[in-house]
Parts: C-alpha cells; structure tokens; sequence
C-alpha cells in the first residue's frame, strides 16, 4: 500500500489536537477523517473505509480502549492509541483490546508520522480479490455494495426501494450499459413502454441525489441506444 494514499480516522475530543493533527496529516499526503468522540466514530466507520485509525484513550462516554475491543470483533483496520504519559496499564489493556501500538501524550508530530507510516508498512499486501471494491465511489457519494447503502460523508442517502435496487442492479456491473428493458425485466415490471418510462422517472431521481447536476450526469449516465450505466470513480 502506498502510505501517501492512506485514508485515517483521528479521535480525540480536544478539537484543538483533532485540528492540528488534521491539517499536519494532509499535509504529509494523508487523506484525514475526524471524530470527536466513540459515537461520532462508529457513524463514520460505519459509512466509509479506512486504512487506520488513530485514537484518544481518554474521551467522554465511551473511552478509547472499549471502543478497540468492540471495533475488533468486525474490523481488522490498524488502531494507534494515544495514551496518558504515565498510564502503562492504558498501554497494555490497548494492547489486549487489539490496538497495533500506542503513543504516549505529549508527542512530536513527526514521530506520530512515523508510527503510521511504520504500522501502514506492516500491513500485508491484499491479494486482487481482497481488493475487489466492496464500496463505489461516486465523487462525494459512496455507495456500500454489501450493506445496498448510500453515504454522502458520514450522512446516510434515504433510498426508496426502487432506487435501492436500481444500485443493486447498476453496482453488480459497473461501467456496462443497461438498457431499459434489462431494467424493467430486473426489477420484476411487466415489460412494455410504460414501465421504460417509469425507469426514466426512477433514474431522473436517482440523480438527483447521486449527481452535483442531475442534467449533466457524471455517475448515472446514458449511453445513446443503450440504456444507462454507472460510471464510478
């Protein structure tokens, strides 16, 4: 993995530390995704994917180490702790819960870089079917194949039932056109122009909320004498 395209997740409830860690990650090449707290966490965790997360022992609510012991039952994604100066049992209850490390506070910046890069390093290369996309990207959009939902940040896209299997649909054979009467047929509609017409209406509102400019299709689009096709990044 190139550590340069690394997706992390910071935690910690002092905004200030979220702040600066933030602005010093991106500007070493990381793409930066912040949480205030376990809660706040979990929201994001559970609409995007992530290559590591960095996160604070000491919040309120949920502290650092239960919220490692929960994560690792479903998530093998590297957890760094970030740990009181004194507190060796933080450091090996961490350990014990599943973190992959631990920094003590305070620290240097530039050595929590090197922990990242360090642990990112370790990480086995996945096989091409690990990396099968379980997840598109459509711009600001991502859509979870596996759980048919739709997220816009760490926002959740209400789908109708229609439009949930329209995606399901388009997802399974992404960057190939579908025509209009696959569509009808997938969808379990009796054939005839009607029911084109009526996926036409369905794609119109399912631009609406994938697309920046639902008249200028970027993602959902059309292929003259094809039907449409999703085109992720």
């Amino acid at each position: 993995m190139n550590d340069i395209d690394a997706h992390l997740l910071i935690v910690d409830d002092d905004e200030r530390i979220r702040g600066l860690l933030q602005k010093f990650l991106i500007r070493h090449g990381f793409l930066v995704s912040a949480a205030r707290d376990a809660a706040h966490a979990r929201r994001l965790l559970s609409g995007l994917d992530f290559d590591m997360i960095v996160l604070d022992v000491m919040m309120p609510g949920e502290d650092g180490i239960s919220l490692t012991r929960d994560l690792r039952q479903t998530l093998k994604t590297p957890i760094l702790l970030l740990t009181a100066k004194g507190e060796t049992e933080d450091r090996i209850f961490g350990l014990e819960a599943g973190a992959d490390d631990y920094l003590p506070k305070p620290f240097e910046p530039k050595e929590l870089l090197l922990r990242i890069n360090a642990i990112l390093r370790r990480m086995p290369d996945l096989t091409p079917e690990d990396t099968a996309p379980k997840v598109l990207t459509l711009g600001p959009i991502r859509y979870d194949i596996d759980r048919g939902e739709m997220w816009r940040g760490d926002e959740l896209v209400r789908l109708t039932a229609t439009e949930s299997q329209l995606m399901k649909i388009f997802s399974a054979q992404p960057g190939e056109a579908i025509s209009r009467a696959k569509l009808v047929e997938d969808l379990g509609r009796d054939r005839g122009q009607a029911q084109e017409r009526a996926v036409d209406v369905q794609i119109t509102r399912l631009r609406r909320k994938i697309e920046d400019d639902p008249k200028q299709p970027r993602y959902l689009q059309t292929v003259r004498g094809a039907g449409y096709m999703l085109a992720p990044d």
